[in-house]
Order: C-alpha cells, then sequence, then structure tokens
C-alpha cells in the first residue's frame, strides 16, 4: 500500500520526522513525501494511507506550512470518507494547553470531513531527552499492522 506523507513545518523539524517515518516505511511500502503547504486536498486518494505530521506554532496554532492545506479543506469542505490517517504531533510541554495542539487540529479537520483517523496520535514533547526523528522512527514501527487496516 501506498503511505502519502504530509507534513507541516515552521522551523523545519517536522520535514526531518517525515523523513524519518519514510525511511522505516520505504522497507514494506511506497511513501511519497509532501510539504503540506505543496499538496492539494483533492490528490487525497483513498487507496493510499496518509501520515499527518505537525507541529505546533505560536498559541496552539498550525505552522504557517500546514495553513494553505487546512484553509483548502475548511473553505471546499471536501468528502475525506474513505481516507485513513495517523498524526505524529509535535510540540513542548511547557506550553501547557497549547501541547502539540497542531496535530490534533489537522486531525479535527480530516475527522469532520469523513476520514478515519487510526493508530496511536502520536504527541512529541520537546522537553523531553527523545530526539523527535527517533521517536517518529519507533512510532513508524507500529504502524504497520495499522497501514494494512489490520489494527486500528
Amino acid at each position: 500500500m501506498s503511505v502519502v506523507i504530509l507534513y507541516g513545518t515552521e522551523t523545519g523539524n517536522s520535514e526531518l520526522v517525515a523523513d524519518a517515518i519514510a525511511d522505516v516505511l520505504t522497507v514494506e511500502h511506497d511513501p511519497s513525501i509532501y510539504d503540506m503547504s505543496e499538496f492539494a486536498v483533492d490528490d487525497l486518494d483513498p487507496s493510499d494511507f496518509l501520515i499527518i505530521v505537525c507541529s505546533t506554532y505560536g498559541e496552539g496554532e498550525l505552522p504557517t506550512g500546514a495553513e494553505p492545506f487546512a484553509e483548502e479543506i475548511t473553505e471546499t469542505t471536501p468528502n475525506l470518507s474513505g481516507i485513513r490517517f495517523a498524526v505524529f504531533g509535535l510540540g513542548d510541554t511547557i506550553y501547557g494547553e497549547t501541547f502539540n495542539r497542531g496535530g490534533e487540529l489537522m486531525a479535527e479537520l480530516l475527522t469532520r470531513q469523513g476520514a478515519t483517523q487510526v493508530g496511536q496520535h502520536f504527541r512529541h514533547d520537546n522537553s523531553s531527552s527523545i530526539k523527535p526523528a527517533k521517536a517518529a522512527a519507533e512510532w513508524a514501527e507500529s504502524l504497520t499492522g495499522v497501514i494494512e487496516g489490520v489494527t486500528v
């Protein structure tokens, strides 16, 4: 099954995480990586498994790189039923209530349009000693059954 990895970033960390996830999944899948700012909602395909990698910016907002994609979903209200997706969010617990809000906002947008979130919604904490790319690689290992639809 093909995997589409979309990342939304402000400083580049989400792109590094997307690369780490793709490196793990390339063994059994055919991952493609796209910046959300350059990906059209019409290009989403239910035959692909979607992975969203999204940081949080400012006061719990989407990063600049995710805004065009999110705005397109909001404005066009596409029917995304049949789309299955997983989320890897990036944030920092020092921001309390807005910790990892970017990934949550993307998940809410997609599910509102009928997409189905599966697997563990991973919330990386930049205050931890675990590097985001390492956490992402470990998380990606757990996705095999989820991608194939064996587990949810």
